[in-house]
């Protein structure tokens, strides 16, 4: 069981993240659907396409462009359509 923290909250818990390029790609539905803003900030991955970032929220604290997914990856990261990534250093604690 991966896990996800932001300010003590649990935001994301699963049993079947999938591990690309050193971070865990939670599925969305393990992800708890208040923490989450939509931001407009996107960038190219040469491989997996488009990401889409969001900020991460819990009570008054936030964490912005700390979450990002790839709605349309490429046929090379299809495994990764549906999943959200959290950025290290963004506050965002991940553990087993």
């Amino acid at each position: 069981m991966i896990t996800a923290t932001f300010q003590g909250q649990v935001i994301a818990r699963s049993e079947e993240t999938v591990y690309l390029e050193g971070n865990h790609y939670f599925p969305m539905a393990s992800v708890s659907p208040d923490v989450l803003e939509k931001s407009w900030v996107r960038t190219l991955c040469y491989w997996k396409g488009v990401a889409r970032y969001y900020h991460v929220r819990t009570g008054s604290r936030r964490a912005a462009n700390a979450a990002w997914m790839y709605p349309h990856p490429t046929p090379l990261a299809r495994k990764i359509k549906g999943h959200i990534a959290f950025a290290p250093g963004s506050g965002v604690d991940i553990r087993p």
